[in-house]
């Protein structure tokens, strides 16, 4: 079981930067894949960036590439969301999910845990 606690989010204007965290609980977070995938009012739900078990392997959406990078630290068991260069588009949750299994470009449906998620504001 993993709990996922996502935090970070406010509001900030067109290019501005912001760092998501997600927290998570157990001892078998470095086992994971880590996702974020975010959702804007009436859309579904976008992967936007992925991250390996080491930290070696990532992959973003293309509206992402440049601008957002994604880390973590297995220490502290917590992964990484860093959001350069904000656009009104990237308003959305942004949400974290686990999975053991790789996918450079995911479903929401491969997941295996949740966080609920933070909420993201740009204004222009």
């Amino acid at each position: 079981q993993v709990q996922l606690v996502e935090s970070g989010g406010g509001l900030v204007q067109a290019g501005d930067s912001l760092r998501l965290s997600c927290a998570a609980s157990g001892r078998t977070f470095s086992r994971y894949v880590m996702y974020w995938f975010r959702q804007a009012p009436g859309k579904e739900r976008e992967f936007v960036a992925t991250i390996s078990q080491n930290g070696y392997t990532t992959a973003y959406v293309d509206s992402a590439k440049g601008r957002f990078t994604v880390s973590r630290d297995n220490a502290k068991n917590t992964v990484y969301l860093q959001m350069n260069s904000l656009k009104p588009e990237d308003a959305a949750v942004y949400l974290c999910a686990a999975s053991p299994v790789y996918y450079s470009s995911a479903s929401p449906r491969g997941m295996d845990y949740w966080g609920t998620g933070t909420l993201v504001t740009v204004s222009s």
